[in-house]
C-alpha cells in the first residue's frame, strides 16, 4: 500500500498549479539566460538555472516520498530555492544581463510561485499523517 500511495503522489505533482508554474518558469529562464555572457556560463547562468530547477524538482520529489512530513521538508527546500532565485535575478538585472522587462516578468512569476508554495506548505502543516 505504501508503494501505491507514493505512486499516486508522484502522479499528482504535475497536476499542482505550483508545479506547473514553476516548470514554466524554468523553461522561461533557460531562454532568458541563453544570451548571458559566455564567462557566466558556469557562474550566474548555472546558478539561476539550478535554483529554478530546484523548485519543481523538490515539489516532485517530496510528493514521491509518500509521507507528509517529508513532502513538507521538500517544499521548504523549494521555497528556499525560490528565495535564492529571486536574489540571482536581482543580480542579473543589476549587472545588465537581464532586461527590466525580463526581470519584472520573472520576478512576478516567482512571487506567485512563492505564494502558492506557502499555500501548499500551510495545507501540508494542517493535515496530519
Amino acid at each position: 500500500m505504501e508503494g501505491k500511495r507514493g505512486a499516486s503522489m508522484v502522479e499528482r505533482f504535475e497536476q499542482l498549479e505550483v508545479w506547473q508554474q514553476s516548470h514554466q518558469l524554468v523553461l522561461d529562464l533557460y531562454r532568458v539566460t541563453q544570451p548571458f555572457p559566455a564567462d557566466e556560463r558556469f557562474g550566474l547562468t548555472s546558478q539561476i538555472r539550478r535554483a529554478a530547477l530546484a523548485i519543481p524538482t523538490n515539489i516532485a520529489e517530496g510528493g514521491a516520498r509518500g509521507h507528509r512530513k517529508e513532502y513538507l521538508q521538500f517544499c521548504y527546500v523549494a521555497r528556499g530555492s525560490a528565495a535564492e532565485l529571486r536574489y540571482l535575478l536581482r543580480v542579473s538585472a543589476d549587472l545588465g544581463y537581464l532586461s527590466k522587462t525580463g526581470w519584472e516578468r520573472s520576478t512576478t512569476q516567482l512571487i506567485r510561485i512563492e505564494q502558492m508554495l506557502n499555500g501548499l506548505i500551510r495545507a501540508l502543516r494542517r493535515h496530519p499523517d
